[in-house]
């Protein structure tokens, strides 16, 4: 490989640092100043002081609900390059089709079970 294989990557680190750079002086320059009388980090909500504190609890079906969707997003990640390379690695005699037939199916019983279960279910 020469150096000029790594342009690109040289390319990208600059750019990525450059817009690192760029929007912490654009907040600095363009953000909330401290002035008489008003609080420099004081919360705002589309220009109006906020009416209550910044302590809200979520119930916990909010994270039940985030922690299924990793779970089924990650079957996602797995599947797709799965079906990307499913027929050379059926070419090269390497069976793939039962293991995923089987993760496919332990994700699919746990979805039934979330359903049944009413894990899904916003309003109870």
């Amino acid at each position: 490989m020469t150096l000029a294989d790594y342009l690109p990557v040289l390319i990208q680190i600059i750019l990525a640092v450059g817009m690192g750079v760029g929007i912490l002086a654009a907040s600095h320059l363009f953000g909330q100043k401290a002035t008489a009388g008003k609080i420099k980090d004081s919360p705002y909500e589309c220009g109006l002081a906020a009416d209550t504190k910044g302590e809200t609890r979520y119930s916990v079906k909010f994270y039940v609900t985030a922690m299924l969707f990793i779970i089924f997003d990650i079957d996602v990640v797995f599947l797709i390059p799965w079906v990307l390379s499913h027929r050379e690695l059926m070419a090269s005699g390497i069976p793939v089709l039962g293991p995923m037939l089987f993760f496919t199916f332990v994700l699919a019983v746990g979805l039934i079970y979330e359903l049944k279960s009413g894990a899904l279910e916003w309003e109870k």
